[in-house]
């Protein structure tokens, strides 16, 4: 697909990493036209296809929307399939897939040990702390079967090298805000074939622009 026939984008999120990093990731590395947008929220809430953000609209040549997409999950893994992230073997993409929703439930398990009562606080970081030594120790296995290159699939970018480096930055970006000790616990679970994806994806030719407007991960996990 040449430049001139690829399509346009608008993303439509808050201004932060969120859900939607993925998404500025995989916009960037797919070397497509795309902008975005901050709608003033809740105001513009009734707007969206289902009351939520990131939606993310597909422009023609013409520059007139086409289609209009919402949920993250479903966004990240349109653009991944489209712009060749996710591996074209049914299995070996189901594989990619079902780390994805492991570490989406993983980030969902993070916010909770953060705003849930005291009551069920306990409960939930032990289900968090359990669901992130899987998550590592199962990531670890996937990218030792490749090779410990860097990759989940292969020796280039893909689908799942976004999903794992965007979510270890959110754990290390969120823990720094609130000033949480988690950084340094999340440094002693991580292998070597970690610190490589995080390297790889940094070094990534098609991320330099993302690269040069963000903070480093792997300076983060060497401090």
């Amino acid at each position: 697909m040449s430049s001139s026939t690829k399509p346009s984008y608008v993303l439509r999120y808050f201004p932060a990493p969120g859900i939607a990093e993925p998404i500025r990731v995989l916009l960037t590395a797919a070397q497509v036209e795309w902008t975005e947008e901050h709608p003033e929220w809740p105001d513009k809430k009734n707007e969206q296809p289902y009351g939520r953000l990131p939606v993310l609209l597909e422009k023609g040549a013409d520059g007139e929307v086409e289609t209009t997409f919402a949920e993250g999950t479903a966004i990240i893994r349109y653009l991944a399939r489209k712009y060749g992230f996710m591996p074209t073997d049914l299995k070996q993409a189901t594989s990619q897939e079902q780390l994805a929703d492991f570490i989406n439930d993983t980030a969902t398990a993070f916010h909770l040990r953060r705003y849930t009562s005291e009551e069920n606080k306990e409960m939930i970081i032990t289900k968090f702390d359990g669901m992130l030594d899987k998550v590592l120790e199962v990531s670890t296995e996937a990218l030792r079967k490749n090779g410990s290159n860097g990759h989940f699939h292969g020796d280039k970018l893909s689908y799942a090298d976004i999903l794992t480096y965007c979510f270890i930055k959110h754990l290390y970006v969120q823990a720094v805000q609130f000033q949480e000790s988690l950084p340094s616990i999340v440094t002693s679970k991580l292998a070597l074939e970690h610190t490589k994806l995080i390297k790889a994806v940094e070094a990534e030719p098609l991320l330099q622009k993302y690269m040069e407007s963000t903070k480093s991960l792997n300076d983060m996990v060497s401090q």
